[in-house]
């Protein structure tokens, strides 16, 4: 927790950084998603994952972005009702931007509310279905409502969009080794 807590920081301060327009709609992300199939080590993977999380993280409109930075510095310092504020105004201004849902999701799934993030991850999907975060993020999800099987096919969904992303690889090995012998 402490790590998420960590990277959403630094994710804010990224942020700021990108200039233009970006989001998941960004012309760059499918050549970065191309280097990310073909990364060869966890270390070049990561670079690709952090240009990605950049882009994510920027939708383009100053304000939007500036309430991003200040939602993911408030869930980062556990003042989740500000954070909630503040994504849910995100969504409400650019509900076609899938990170604020998905930032959304990663406060409702921190808070505890489950249900209310798996309908976050759900719209993320829908507006970029190659979010590997939000797709790894279900696979949480799912284990802490003891749906290992929907745990896995999230995992395993995850890491063919990033074969190297970091704890994939650990959730299915675990679940496959739980599950072995039950119809998956």
């Amino acid at each position: 927790m402490k790590q998420m807590m960590a990277w959403m920081v630094t994710a804010a301060t990224l942020t700021f950084s990108m200039p233009g327009m970006a989001n998941q709609k960004d012309p760059r992300l499918d050549g970065l998603f191309e280097r990310l199939q073909e990364a060869q080590t966890a270390n070049d993977a990561h670079d690709i994952e952090q240009a990605i999380w950049r882009i994510w993280t920027n939708s383009g409109n100053m304000e939007i972005d500036t309430l991003m930075a200040e939602g993911i510095v408030a869930m980062a310092r556990e003042k989740f009702d500000r954070a909630r504020d503040v994504f849910d105004e995100i969504t409400r201004r650019a509900p076609e931007y899938a990170e604020g849902w998905n930032k959304r999701a990663t406060l409702n799934y921190l808070t505890g509310d489950f249900k209310a993030s798996v309908a976050d991850v759900e719209k993320t999907l829908m507006l970029e279905p190659r979010h590997f975060g939000a797709l790894s993020g279900l696979g949480l999800i799912s284990l802490a409502i003891g749906e290992e099987e929907r745990a896995l096919e999230a995992f395993e969904a995850a890491l063919s969009i990033h074969p190297r992303m970091t704890g994939a690889n650990t959730h299915i090995r675990e679940l496959r080794e739980k599950l072995h012998g039950r119809a998956i």
